[in-house]
C-alpha cells in the first residue's frame, strides 16, 4: 500500500471496540483499544488514537470492520458508527485506505498462526491446501472462509452471522420461539454473541418461570463460571451447545476441511469451559456426515492481535501487486 519508512494505520474496529495499531518498515506497533463509546464518529477515536501516537505521518489505512462493506463505505450492524472512505482521505491526507470485514482479515490470518496462538478443541488432522473457515462471537457473529488457490489465497466474507438459527431439540424450539416474539427474525447472532447470551438468559429464566437480576454479557459468564447462578450456567451452556451446531453448519458450508477456528472476543475468556461442553459434540451432529466433520480440527484463536496478522498479510500483497 505504501513505500518503506511510511506509517500505515491498521485498524480491527468493532461495536465496542475500535483498536489501532501503526505498521512501518513491515514492523507492527503495539495496538490500543479505544471503547467505541467514548467517540460519536470513527474519525474521532482514530484522531485520539492518532495523538496518542503523536501525530506521526500516515500514507494510508487497512481497516477491518464489523459492518457490511459497500466499496470505501460502511455503517456498522451493531453501533452508531459509519465510514465514509473519502471523508476520511480529506480529514487525514490519506494516500490509499482500504476496507474490509474484520472477519474477512480474520480468515487472512490463518495460515500465519502457531500452535501457540490455538486452544485445540478436538478433532482430527486438518488437509493441506483444504479451505479453513474462522467464525467468531463477539458484539456481533462473523464469519469468514480463507481458500488457497494456486494464483494466492481467495477469502471469502459473508455475513453468516444472521443466517436463521436453528433448533436441535424441543427446548431449543422454546428458546427460540421466545426470541421469536421479540425479535423479528431469529439469527444464529441473537444466541451466538455477547448479545445472544442475554438473550438466551433472558429466554430460558422466563420459560422456565425463574425470577433473575438483569446481568449483561459479562455478568452471565462470570456468575456461570463461579456456579452461582444456575440460569447463567444454563444460558452459557447453551450458548456453547448452538456455537457448536453453527460451527459445525460452517465447516460443511465452506468444506472446511482445514479447519474451524473460534474467534472475536468471548471464546478465548471461556475456553476452559468451551472445551468441557457440548460444543464438540454438536459440531459432530450432523448425521449422515458425522465422521466428515469428526475429522476436522476446531480451535479457539487465543491470540488477541490475530485480526492485525491478516491486516499486515494484505499490507504485503498489495505492495507486492503494485511493484
Amino acid at each position: 500500500m505504501a513505500a518503506s519508512r511510511e506509517h500505515i494505520v491498521l485498524g480491527d474496529i468493532g461495536a465496542t471496540n475500535a483498536r489501532f495499531a501503526l505498521l512501518a518498515d513491515g514492523a507492527l506497533g503495539s495496538v490500543a483499544s479505544i471503547p467505541v463509546a467514548n467517540h460519536p464518529h470513527f474519525s474521532g477515536a482514530l484522531q485520539a488514537f492518532l495523538s496518542q501516537r503523536g501525530q506521526p505521518p500516515v500514507a494510508g489505512a487497512m481497516l477491518a470492520v464489523a459492518a457490511p462493506v459497500d466499496g470505501e463505505r460502511c455503517a456498522f450492524t451493531n453501533c452508531a458508527w459509519q465510514i465514509d472512505g473519502a471523508e476520511l482521505r480529506h480529514t487525514f491526507g490519506f494516500a490509499t485506505l482500504r476496507l474490509l470485514n474484520d472477519f474477512e482479515a480474520s480468515a487472512y490470518a490463518l495460515p500465519h498462526l502457531t500452535k501457540d496462538d490455538l486452544h485445540p478443541l478436538g478433532g482430527g488432522t486438518p488437509i493441506a491446501d483444504a479451505p479453513m473457515a474462522v467464525l467468531g462471537p463477539g458484539t456481533g457473529l462473523g464469519v469468514a472462509c480463507f481458500v488457497p488457490g494456486p494464483q494466492g489465497p481467495v477469502v471469502i466474507a459473508s455475513e453468516g452471522g444472521h443466517v436463521t438459527l436453528p433448533a436441535t431439540s424441543d427446548r431449543e424450539e422454546a428458546i427460540i420461539g421466545h426470541l421469536r416474539r421479540h425479535f423479528e427474525h431469529v439469527s444464529a447472532e441473537r444466541a451466538v454473541s455477547g448479545g445472544g447470551l442475554e438473550n438466551l438468559y433472558r429466554a430460558i429464566a422466563a420459560i422456565d418461570g425463574v425470577n433473575v437480576p438483569q446481568r449483561d454479557a459479562a455478568g452471565i459468564t462470570a456468575c456461570a463460571l463461579d456456579g452461582t447462578c444456575a440460569v447463567s450456567l444454563a444460558a452459557l451452556d447453551q450458548f456453547c451447545a448452538m456455537l457448536g451446531t453453527v460451527a459445525g453448519n460452517v465447516a460443511l458450508t465452506y468444506g472446511a476441511r482445514g479447519g474451524v477456528f473460534v474467534a472475536g472476543g468471548i471464546a478465548p475468556r471461556i475456553v476452559r469451559h468451551l472445551a468441557r461442553s457440548n460444543f464438540r459434540a454438536r459440531f459432530e451432529a450432523k448425521g449422515r456426515y458425522r465422521n466428515y466433520l469428526k475429522a476436522i480440527p476446531t480451535s479457539v484463536i487465543v491470540r488477541p492481535d490475530a485480526t492485525f496478522l491478516g491486516l499486515m498479510a494484505l499490507v504485503k500483497a498489495d505492495r507486492r501487486a503494485r511493484v
